[in-house]
């Protein structure tokens, strides 16, 4: 687990603030007392965590586009952070095949961007670039994937960010070895939980259902994903960042995955979303899926993350099952559509995850 108390006073830039991993990273940081600094497009929906919770009031927050090289260094060298998550990205793997340049263009120069800010400030002691666990090479074997496994995603968002990491890593070999700075690209797999509202996703798309009141419609309940509540990958970057900024030697590449027991079919994830959907709601009014075939672009059938590394390397381990992760999904959904308070739930799954 992170130490918080590392954060505190520090400050911190998030890009991609305003998306649905950044919103909650940013809420963390805040009650670390850490000084925030969020840089990103708009909240990419409507609605969206970022305004249901009051994530800016907490932060500086400051809208542009990672693509923009001048506005971006001009922020970096004012704000003079300490610690930068890159998190600002297209996300989407079915968008990118509509976006393709787009998405390269957001993904690749973004983070080139970035680097190049960095490279000309001496402030910055801890960058972790988030990625994916989509950037290797997927042959569908069925094999877990390790950090030295060859990087060369499929479709267009897999692949670009599959050109981040190895980005990444060449400005770490070419310009930080033997500077102040520690330089990581972490790679997690699918992540939930509460305030998600992207299009083509498995959680949100349940969520929809539910509250539409209508059948979840799956493409392919057989495909396995490496489920994560969205804290898992959050606590990792936050223990990773701490880290390597007090020893540059742990500097590198980290799969961020849960244990293999609750890596689950699409399937299976519906089944506990409406398991734990159902558990206060009248037998006729339960929530049920089916499969409804899609002709969709390719998207991998099999994906699995081998977390040895981090664990070993830096303690880290996964602290909520796949059922507790859904349960936790369900708890804040259900909150928000009965128009309680999203920011207190928030708050308070936050307190249980890191005992805050």
């Amino acid at each position: 687990m992170a130490d918080l108390s590392f954060y505190k006073g520090r400050r911190v830039l998030v890009t991609g603030h305003t998306g649905f991993k950044g919103s909650w990273l940013c809420r963390i940081l805040e009650k670390a007392d850490a000084e925030v600094v969020g840089y990103s497009l708009m909240p990419p929906t409507e609605p969206n965590l970022f305004n249901l919770a009051s994530i800016e009031d907490g932060m500086d927050s400051i809208y542009g586009d990672v693509r923009d090289e001048g506005h971006l260094n001009e922020l970096i060298a004012q704000v003079r952070p300490d610690v930068i998550f890159h998190l600002a990205a297209q996300p989407l793997v079915r968008y990118s095949y509509m976006e393709p340049r787009l998405t390269f263009e957001t993904n690749i120069m973004g983070t080139v961007n970035v680097l190049e800010a960095i490279r000309k400030t001496e402030c910055v002691s801890s960058f972790v670039n988030v990625t994916t666990d989509k950037v290797y090479l997927n042959e569908e074997t069925k094999e877990a994937f390790t950090e030295d496994r060859p990087l060369n995603g499929y479709d267009p968002y897999s692949n670009s960010k599959s050109c981040s990491d190895l980005i990444t890593q060449s400005y770490r070999k070419s310009f930080f070895l033997n500077s102040g700075c520690a330089v990581s690209t972490a790679r997690a797999g699918n992540v939930i939980g509460g305030g998600d509202f992207a299009e083509d996703r498995l959680v949100p798309d349940c969520v929809r259902a539910a509250e539409a009141e209508k059948t979840i419609i799956l493409r392919n309940p057989y495909s396995i994903r490496p489920f994560q509540h969205v804290m898992e990958p959050l606590s990792a970057y936050l223990l990773l960042g701490q880290k390597q900024a007090e020893d540059r030697k742990l500097a590198g590449e980290y799969n961020i995955g849960p244990g293999r027991g609750d890596c689950v079919t699409t399937g299976t994830l519906a089944d506990y979303f409406c398991e734990f959907w159902n558990r206060d709601v009248p037998e006729a009014e339960a929530l049920t899926w089916r499969t409804e075939g899609d002709a969709g672009p390719h998207e991998a059938a099999f994906l699995l993350l081998d977390s040895t590394k981090i664990r070993k390397e830096l303690g880290w381990k996964p602290e909520w099952n796949i059922r507790r992760a859904v349960e936790k999904t369900c708890e804040w959904e259900k909150v928000r559509i009965g128009g309680g308070d999203v920011r207190e739930c928030l708050d308070r799954q936050i307190g249980e995850y890191f005992d805050v």
